[in-house]
């Protein structure tokens, strides 16, 4: 039987077949084995095979195959580094949740994410969260930083999960795909998925004041099918996002602006930074690449993690 995978508990997997039916299924040992490099094996939307098998009357299945994914999101593991985990898999469109304040997303985390996304070949759309509760400057630093993105490509959607602003425009960016919603724990993705669809319920977690981090509310990522023809990958709140299996030569292809400006270079392996004739260098000069992208560039590049306490607008 084949179905799709809809949640991971780490040892079980629910999984849907195309007719709609549920089982729980484990998975087959030599999985560990096979030189997977990442904690899971088996992740959320991964296509799968599975057999049945007889389980004191309760019919449980064994997944026997993972079929090819078309792309996957991964981070490193929380508890092994040299160890990644696979959030999700065969995505067609990432949602990265961004707030200016409880909690602060920098840009490097926002670059970070863009990269990873670039790398496995998943749209990726901008949702600047709580614009109900930014004053004047604040919307200012938002439509900044809307347009930075925006002219580098990506679509960006000023929202308001509480509020319902733009919620409209966000489902019709999701209807017939499945969507993933990301961000740091806090940013109010369980508050945006009830407002696209309130029969969810998803929980919801108050930012702690102590800290203004996020209270993790999700412990396993999991699939929902929605009313209007989607389908949406719940995830936990990630803390950081590493970038992994990634060559520093390729790096600069991942940054759409860069990648643009590669064949101008007086190097066809420009590493756009002490080179001459760098064309990305000589466009950052003349400010039209922004100095946050560029900075994030750098820090990935020598594989600092990132400084979530550090303004990423070239003022320490």
């Amino acid at each position: 039987m084949t179905g799709t995978v809809y949640k991971s508990t780490g040892s079980w997997y629910t999984v849907k077949t195309d007719m709609g039916k549920v089982y729980e299924c484990r998975i087959k040992g030599k999985f560990r084995i096979k030189g997977i490099k990442s904690t899971n094996p088996v992740s959320v939307g991964d296509r799968v095979d599975f057999k049945l098998e007889s389980n004191n009357d309760q019919e449980t299945g064994v997944i026997e195959n993972i079929h090819e994914r078309h792309n996957y999101i991964i981070r490193k593991s929380v508890n092994l580094s040299k160890q990644t985990h696979i959030i999700a898999a065969n995505i067609d469109v990432v949602f990265l949740l961004v707030t200016l304040n409880n909690p602060t997303t920098f840009t490097t985390f926002i670059d970070r994410f863009l990269v990873t996304a670039e790398a496995y070949d998943i749209k990726a759309v901008l949702l600047f969260n709580k614009i109900d509760t930014y004053n004047e400057d604040e919307l200012l630093e938002i439509k900044y930083l809307a347009a930075l993105y925006r002219k580098i490509g990506y679509e960006c959607v000023g929202i308001s999960a509480k509020t319902g602003k733009n919620i409209e425009k966000v489902k019709s960016l999701m209807e017939g795909k499945v969507s993933m919603f990301s961000g740091h724990s806090g940013v109010g993705k369980s508050t945006l998925v009830n407002a696209i669809e309130p029969g969810m319920s998803l929980k919801t977690a108050e930012i702690s004041d102590q800290h203004q981090q996020g209270q993790h509310t999700t412990t396993f990522a999991e699939m929902f099918d929605l009313s209007f023809n989607a389908k949406i990958i719940d995830t936990p709140g990630i803390k950081g996002f590493g970038i992994v299996d990634m060559d520093k030569e390729e790096l600069g292809d991942y940054f759409p602006e860069f990648f643009e400006l590669k064949s101008q270079c007086r190097f066809n392996n420009c590493m756009h930074i002490n080179e001459p004739k760098c064309a990305v260098k000589t466009a950052l000069d003349n400010e039209e690449i922004a100095w946050s992208r560029y900075k994030s560039y750098i820090q990935i590049l020598e594989g600092e993690e990132e400084h979530y306490r550090k303004n990423n607008y070239g003022e320490e």
